[in-house]
């Protein structure tokens, strides 16, 4: 017999912002009750710890590899009646899952539409990713008579995080002899380029100079591949050992301020609901801003953001903040 809610396979989207965008369409998901496998890149299990979802799967990239991969989460798990929700626009998603036996829904695009069970248009005109991605979920489930009770997504992301990343930030941030709330969190790296144009904010070096000379602790914690980059970018900042996202995300909740480019950084800051200043230069906040009600966005497509403005809205974050925050 049919469970009335088969389970569903949730391929989430390769970038880390973007699979912190796609939170309030898991979260929804979950909430009704539907047992949930999700196939991400591997680094997403760690963040996604907290979730009380069926199975993790993870994406390697290679559509061979990854449609055995589900195919045999499949047959060992006896999931005959599974569905599968495709977040991601590529051919190559819906490949995988079509060739693994799952019917599947997703947005029209990249010439996917017959790989689709239920193919969905985008919506018009183009809305944050947030609500693109809530959107789809929310047709999808309605065909499978499953339907949302939210229309829209809420303010916040809502990351849940483990007692064990809430742990690692700490034991951090006790061998750096720092205290939460008592230090700024910049990024002064973005992995990429937008159209060929450098997504790093050219003014972290004078800034953080400018408030360390305040007498603010300013550190960064980059990942190993990025942390070059970032002592290019910030040579004084002090630089803590890299940590695994959950706890990353942690680290951003537990500062008085996070301050850096548009880039995953901002994303698992807004979805940690982190005090934030999210610095454009090359992107468009209206389409990939961070989805919180914590956030500043300063500059825009084309034109970064003066130091001195960042300055000044970093000082009103800061001034708003307990005295642990205040310069020592």
């Amino acid at each position: 017999m049919t469970d009335p809610k088969p389970t569903l396979y949730l391929r989430l989207p390769n970038w880390i912002g973007d699979v912190c965008m796609a939170l309030p369409s898991l979260n929804a998901i979950l909430q009704n009750g539907i047992p949930t496998v999700v196939c991400a890149r591997p680094w997403a299990e760690d963040l996604l710890r907290a979730y009380p979802i069926e199975g993790f799967i993870p994406m390697s990239g290679a559509w061979k590899t990854d449609r055995k991969r589900v195919a045999e989460h499949r047959h060992q798990h006896g999931h005959d009646h599974a569905l599968g929700l495709l977040l991601p626009d590529s051919l190559s998603s819906a490949l995988v899952f079509r060739l693994a036996g799952l019917q599947c829904a997703g947005y029209r695009d990249d010439g996917r539409s017959l790989l689709l069970k239920w193919p969905f248009s985008k919506p018009v005109p183009k809305p944050h990713a947030v609500e693109s991605w809530f959107m789809l979920t929310r047709s999808a489930l309605s065909k499978w008579h499953h339907p949302l009770s939210s229309e829209k997504p809420g303010p916040t992301l809502g990351l849940s995080l483990t007692c064990e990343h809430k742990a690692a930030a700490q034991t951090l941030l006790t061998n750096a002899g720092l205290e939460p709330g008592g230090f700024i969190l910049i990024a002064p790296t973005a992995t990429g380029r937008h159209k060929g144009q450098v997504k790093v904010w050219p003014g972290f070096d004078s800034l953080t100079r400018i408030l360390q000379e305040k007498g603010f602790n300013v550190v960064m914690c980059p990942p190993p591949n990025e942390k070059e980059e970032a002592l290019r970018n910030a040579p004084t900042a002090r630089c803590l050992s890299a940590q695994g996202l959950g706890a990353f995300a942690t680290l951003t909740r537990m500062s008085a301020l996070v301050i850096c480019n548009d880039s995953g950084v901002s994303h698992l800051a807004a979805a940690a609901g982190a005090q934030q200043i999210t610095l454009f230069g090359v992107t468009d906040a209206k389409h990939t801003g961070p989805w919180s009600p914590s956030a500043v966005c300063l500059g825009k497509m084309g034109q970064w953001p003066d130091t001195d403005i960042v300055l000044e809205h970093a000082l009103q974050f800061l001034n708003r903040q307990s005295p642990s925050t205040q310069p020592s």
